[in-house]
């Protein structure tokens, strides 16, 4: 019977130009861990300079001499993937929506955010597929304007994921979701894919950890225990293979060994994969035991549910079968979707009213007499007037049509793949 390990890490690197403390002393910190050999595949986020990029590839090369970075958007996607095994095609797919051009201090936009796709092959025929994905970031969790985005781009990749799984023996997403466990996006990358968290702790937390050189006071006030938003997911291809965690570790110390800093604002993950194949007789003997256990997911209530067609067991917690909590989170996401529309056409007016109150503003000022003394400021005032109502009417005409129709899209696709489950589920019944 073949088996095989297979050791995966997924990292932020956090390596932000001009910005990211500490950043190229970092890479090279970064590049030096990951030669170790003690990887076979390994997945980075935040990878924005090309000259990191090929720093880190340079510098893992004898370990891990397979390598490819998505470039995408303006400043790239900062997806990296390095591997011991040859990549032998790539794909990358961009989001529809990817947050707002005009916020420059969040950059989301810039990056052209998406989910890279790299086929692996592991041995001879066998492949596997690695996702290296980094979600929207939650930049206010009281005021959250990219939930949306981040619903939309989960559900997004879930589907990708199902799209793309081939003749892949395990298919592996890795990267930072800025979604913990519990979140509508993580619920919704995670079972719409019908993947698992290689995660079983709650104690765990990759982001914000208190012995991090770069986490504020302020972080630890409001959260001292810190966030797991750093996610390593995974699922079989069929029955013929199993997948099984050995191994789930945060490898690397809170600071570099004889340094003041951290490797970064971010903790990497490591998981020790153990890949079989299995013979007639163990399958048949796996699906006679696990049967149901594995067609039967946990999912923590929240104030909203999830309870319909729930049996509740002894630790409290809900088992609901997957195609009702599927459309459990599918539903709640189209719901995401709908406040979004709704703020995004009071949006539109709003824009559209302040353009036309400062273009007769504009207009006025235009017809009005001005000494020689003031002419130079009432010009500037009257093309940074001019600028905003461009700006407004950008704005709430085509920037406002291009979110809407992203988010029209994810929303649709949401309402087709809800009437598939529905139609499985009375189908289901019915037998």
């Amino acid at each position: 019977m073949w088996s095989m390990q297979l050791s995966i890490i997924t990292f932020n690197v956090w390596g932000i130009p001009f910005i990211s403390s500490d950043r190229s002393a970092r890479i090279i910190d970064i590049a030096t861990q990951l030669n170790t050999g003690n990887y076979d595949i390994v997945s980075l986020q935040e990878v924005w300079s090309e000259n990191d990029s090929r720093i880190l590839q340079n510098m893992t090369k004898k370990v891990l001499p397979y390598a490819h970075y998505f470039y995408s958007g303006v400043m790239g996607s900062g997806l990296l993937v390095l591997s011991k095994f040859p990549i032998v095609s790539t794909i990358f797919h961009g989001w529809t929506v990817n947050g707002y051009f005009h916020r420059i201090q969040h950059a989301d936009w810039f990056g052209g955010k998406g989910v890279g796709l790299c086929r692996i092959r592991v041995e001879n025929d066998r492949y596997v597929h690695l996702y290296n994905a980094h979600l929207h970031a939650e930049y206010n969790i009281k005021n959250d304007d990219y939930k949306t985005h981040r619903v939309l781009q989960a559900f997004d990749t879930a589907q990708f994921i199902d799209a793309t799984r081939g003749d892949s023996m395990v298919q592996v997403l890795a990267g930072d979701f800025n979604a913990k466990p519990g979140d509508l996006s993580y619920g919704i990358l995670l079972h719409i894919s019908e993947m698992r968290d290689t995660c079983s702790s709650e104690l765990i937390a990759t982001y914000e950890c208190k012995d991090n050189a770069y986490t504020s006071k302020a972080a630890l006030a409001k959260n001292s225990t810190g966030q797991r938003i750093d996610h390593i997911f995974m699922r079989n291809s069929d029955d013929k293979v199993k997948a099984s965690v050995m191994e789930y570790k945060l490898p690397l110390p809170p600071r570099v060994p004889g340094k003041r800093y951290s490797y970064s604002d971010h903790e990497a993950v490591q998981v020790k994969l153990k890949i079989e194949e299995l013979q007639e007789a163990d399958i048949t003997r796996l699906i006679k035991n696990n049967h149901y256990e594995c067609r039967r997911n946990v999912y923590y209530t929240t104030s909203n549910g999830f309870k319909a067609g729930s049996e509740k067991n002894n630790t409290g917690h809900f088992y609901v079968a997957d195609t009702l909590l599927q459309m459990a989170l599918i539903n709640e996401g189209i719901t995401v979707c709908e406040r979004h529309l709704k703020q995004l056409h009071r949006d539109r007016i709003a824009y559209i009213c302040v353009a036309l109150f400062l273009l007769i503003g504009f207009l006025f000022m235009s017809e009005f007499p001005v000494t020689y003394v003031y002419r130079t400021i009432f010009i500037l005032l009257k093309l940074v007037t001019f600028g905003i109502v461009l700006y407004c009417l950008f704005m709430g005409t085509l920037w406002n049509l291009i979110e809407r129709h992203g988010t029209m899209s994810g929303k649709t696709a949401m309402e087709i793949k809800l009437g598939g489950l529905q139609l499985a589920e009375r189908e289901s019944y019915a037998i």
